[in-house]
């Protein structure tokens, strides 16, 4: 069950939303509102914004995890919640891949946090199955390409005007990992 994953090295956790944790969701996300803007999607005009109460995004996010659609968790680092990271728009069949997408707050960004988290949730969508991970970040982005640096993400080009972020159609850089291509260095565990 989904409520059963936990990853955990040194520090670091990630573990599935639970309907326990809307307080430190709804604080961590207003604290960090004008951190997260120039980096989040959001919906464009003229389109319906999606909303719902905090219990039923929980239980659609069961529900993607358990249909493996998606693997959406939190981060955590010494027990409070820090972040967000998900594997999501997987598909299986002939491509068997994810996407990553994640956000740390402002006052736990650069401590390593990002890509202990990255490598442990992609560990565990190897695991799953998933051949081929790809992590999309906007090319200003510098905090980000770091993370993928540190984790042997290659890079593979652009996708131009890719997502609705901060008022406008944003590219992005694409960068991806297959399940067997080497994972090396401090943050990969050794098992792989």
């Amino acid at each position: 069950m989904t409520r059963d994953v936990v990853l955990t090295r040194g520090p670091v956790t990630v573990r599935p939303l639970r309907r326990g944790d809307e307080n430190a969701w709804l604080a961590l996300r207003q604290e960090n509102r004008a951190w997260l803007k120039p980096w989040e999607a959001n919906t464009p005009p003229g389109r319906p914004i999606p909303s719902s109460s905090f219990p039923a995004y929980v239980r659609g996010e069961r529900r993607r995890w358990s249909q493996g659609r998606a693997y959406g968790t939190i981060i955590e680092f010494d027990g409070v919640m820090v972040g967000r990271i998900t594997v999501h728009a997987i598909e299986w069949g002939a491509q068997c891949g994810g996407s990553i997408g994640y956000w740390i707050a402002a006052d736990h960004a650069g401590k390593g946090i990002v890509p202990t988290a990255v490598a442990m949730l992609s560990e565990y969508a190897f695991g799953q199955g998933l051949h081929r991970l790809e992590i999309a970040l906007r090319p200003e982005n510098d905090a980000s390409q770091r993370v993928v640096q540190k984790l042997g993400f290659r890079a593979e080009g652009v996708r131009e005007r890719y997502l609705f972020i901060d008022g406008d159609w944003r590219d992005h850089l694409i960068f991806a990992l297959a399940s067997d291509e080497p994972r090396n260095g401090p943050f990969w565990s050794p098992a792989f």
